[in-house]
């Protein structure tokens, strides 16, 4: 009981970052899994690659907080690329009865899994 009291204590440095339409809260050594990050033409991610995100909604270092309108100038969270993959399938079903209308597809939504280093 006590170690988790002593780990809500501490202060922790965090960031809310934004990202193909969501948001995501991050902390120095966090994993989180994203949306595919389309790269510039000619070039694709690999992993092991350097990420940076730029969109810095919030950041919090335990004493200050700061809030952007709606994004913090200046400010970064940069993470490496440690895996790309894709979700498990999804099958969408549409069936009409007494029609003979069926139809079924699959969907693998591809992912990048990124550990976040620095907040900057």
């Amino acid at each position: 009981m006590a170690n988790s009291a002593t780990k809500t204590a501490e202060n922790k440095e965090f960031a809310i970052i934004a990202n193909g339409g969501k948001q995501y809260q991050v902390s120095v050594g966090d994993l989180i899994k994203i949306e595919k990050i389309s790269a510039e033409i000619g070039k694709e991610y690999k992993e092991g690659d350097a990420v940076t995100f730029d969109q810095v909604l919030l950041v919090d270092n335990g004493s200050d907080t700061t809030i952007g309108a709606p994004f913090i100038p200046k400010a970064a969270v940069t993470g490496k690329i440690t895996k790309i993959g894709r979700l498990a399938k999804v099958n969408v079903i549409k069936f009409k009865q007494k029609s003979k209308y069926f139809k079924k597809n699959g969907h693998r939504q591809p992912f990048f899994e990124i550990k976040i280093d620095a907040i900057k």
